[in-house]
């Protein structure tokens, strides 16, 4: 599905899965929300194998969809943070669920 489509054109179900869709974008969001507020680097720690042009896409298109802010701060070097939006915390209740039935799944499979 076209990321260009206008939101309120979309059906419900295809904007979620186009919003939260990639490898990575449901690990940043479960990061963040961790943190509370997370810098560059830290989250890519965190995330492992993401290169640096990857997860500065990804967290373009979540700044752009409004669920991360990005706050920058005016020292030498450049101090980047960033945190969920009042939108984005709205999805923390999904990814713990998410999570929750995750855990769920791992027993069902183990116990087979």
């Amino acid at each position: 599905m076209s990321k260009t489509l206008i939101a309120d054109e979309m059906c419900p179900m295809d904007l979620g899965i186009n919003i939260l869709s990639g490898k990575w974008k449901l690990k940043i969001l479960w990061n963040i929300q961790r943190k509370k507020v997370i810098r560059f680097n830290e989250l890519q720690k965190l995330l492992g194998m993401i290169t640096t042009k990857t997860l500065t896409n990804q967290l373009r298109e979540l700044e752009e969809r409004k669920i991360i802010k990005r706050n920058i701060y005016p020292e030498v070097p450049p101090k980047v943070e960033y945190s969920l939006t009042e939108i984005g915390e709205s999805i923390i209740p999904v990814l713990k669920m998410l999570c929750e039935w995750g855990k769920e799944y791992q027993r069902l499979i183990k116990n087979e």
